[in-house]
């Protein structure tokens, strides 16, 4: 069934008096013989126009005075890293990068005496590290820590390829403990423990970006009175249209400062916006800091693939791999939350039957719910909620019709907060997984500033009008980014 949406004429944001935004008495026959019956309240077609509020449910905010917000994230417990198999020896490993893709470079931590797991697609094998190489050469370094080859033993057979491994096979290498010999010397030789590890963290960074709007009114049209009671999402009514439309002004730019946070991005290097005249350089919003530091996916059979719960289980499997944090919240497009609701109800074995829809009684005399906030699979809750920035039209709505291939289905957001390491405060502090950040001194607030100009009301400067002016300068800091996922 194909659904087709007529345009209509409807009030426009536009730098120009038109023919649409406002009424025209003369070609509204308010001249002719028999005066038309003019209905005065403005009509709220749309209900309510506003998406923000996604922040407010998930995160906080707080201060701060420096130009950006450095914060530290710890490291993984235990050592797991990817290498291949080096072709001089079939036993000797080279350490590629560790086991998230974190660091491109040569370091690890597994020392002689370490006992480890390595594993190719087809294969595992138990071996003991003979010998920590820098160079592959066999020759030994007391560096600790800061080589790239390994040489092991597997305790099952002499080398690596008696197992089955061969050369450059992909490898994951997973230290599970260490032995030593009876009677063996201190810790600190190339024969026994080679150096100690160091705890390792990442440290992330944000700029808070400014954000500006202003409206103004010339002081003959705010004298005016017009024909139309007009009212909006701020709290404004009356009979003057530019109470409307300051009102309009204030609830988008409020709007802009959530939007921006969501899709903003940081500039890349090469970027044009960089430099010159505008000296912009952009800052991470939500989706790009799942895209870089957290997870993706686009279901396991398709567009609103929600409607399997395969899809949840690959979910799941990944969470486990990193914070498992039981309590989720995901925000959802109404296609997947439909979806979602018969993909729970499939559940139930009645439900084919039309005798119950869900965990409660449904009688003749009922209404039917046929929605579900949440449910529980495994050891995690999901809770599951609309969110209209991914239905209107005039927003994600839109962009997801036109393009359907990089569409954002919803966000899976953990409950709860995470403990961090603040450089600027120097100490551990637990704040919500999101949490805005905006510009503030003693003095100075730039959470969310307006002020008026102009010569209409107070008088400020010469200018036959008033201007309402807006301002904030902030970002937003998304922790432990690996414990949330997107939704394509």
């Amino acid at each position: 069934m194909a659904i087709t949406s007529a345009s209509q004429t409807r009030g426009a944001a536009t730098q120009a008096t038109l023919a649409d935004n406002y009424l025209d008495i003369q070609n509204n026959g308010w001249a002719q013989q028999y005066l038309p019956d003019l209905m005065e309240k403005e009509a709220e077609v749309f209900g309510k126009r506003t998406i923000s509020g996604f922040l407010a449910q998930v995160g906080a905010e707080e201060a701060m005075a420096a130009d950006q917000v450095v914060w530290s994230e710890q490291g993984r417990l235990h050592l797991s890293y990817k290498g291949t198999i080096g072709t001089a020896n079939i036993s000797t490993i080279q350490i590629d990068t560790n086991i998230d893709n974190v660091d491109a470079g040569t370091s690890h931590g597994i020392r002689v005496g370490d006992t480890v797991l390595v594993a190719s697609p087809a294969l595992t094998a138990k071996c003991y590290v003979s010998v920590v190489d820098a160079d592959a050469a066999g020759t030994a370094t007391s560096s600790g820590g800061v080589t790239d080859f390994i040489t092991v033993q597997p305790y099952s057979h002499e080398h690596l390829d008696n197992v089955g491994f061969g050369d450059a096979d992909a490898l994951t290498i997973m230290v599970y403990g260490s032995e030593y010999a009876k009677g063996t010397a201190g810790l600190n030789t190339m024969t026994n423990r080679d150096g100690y590890n160091e705890p390792s963290f990442t440290s992330f960074t944000n700029k808070p970006i400014i954000m500006k709007d202003m409206y103004q009114v010339s002081g003959s049209d705010a004298s005016q009175i017009g024909w139309v009671e007009v009212s909006g999402e701020d709290g404004q009514n009356g009979y003057m249209w530019y109470l409307k439309a300051e009102g309009d002004t204030r609830s988008r730019f409020a709007d802009y400062t959530e939007m921006s946070l969501i899709e903003s991005e940081k500039a890349a290097d090469a970027s044009l916006v960089l430099g010159g005249a505008n000296d912009v350089i952009g800052t991470e919003g939500l989706f790009s800091a799942i895209e870089s530091r957290g997870h993706q996916t686009s279901g396991v059979t398709g567009v609103n693939a929600a409607t399997d719960l395969a899809e949840f289980d690959a979910i799941l499997a990944e969470f486990d791999k990193n914070g498992a944090i039981e309590e989720n919240m995901m925000f959802v497009n109404r296609a997947t939350a439909l979806a979602m609701d018969d993909m729970l109800a499939s559940m139930n074995s009645y439900g084919a039957g039309g005798t119950s829809y869900g965990v409660f009684n449904n009688s003749e005399d009922m209404a039917l719910n046929l929605g579900f906030s949440g449910f529980r699979r495994g050891s995690y809750d999901f809770y599951k909620s609309d969110w209209k920035y991914l239905n209107d039209l005039a927003t994600r709505g839109s962009i997801n019709d036109r393009n359907t291939a990089g569409a954002v289905r919803g966000v899976i957001i953990p409950a709860g907060t995470s403990s961090v390491y603040d450089e600027s405060l120097g100490k551990n502090l637990t704040r919500p997984f999101l949490h805005v950040r905006y510009r503030a001194s003693a003095t100075e607030s730039r959470k969310m500033k307006s002020w008026i100009t102009g010569s209409v009301g107070a008088v400020t400067s010469d200018l036959d009008a008033m201007t309402v002016n807006f301002l904030t300068e902030r970002c937003l800091v998304t922790q432990g980014a690996n414990n949330f996922m997107l939704m394509n």
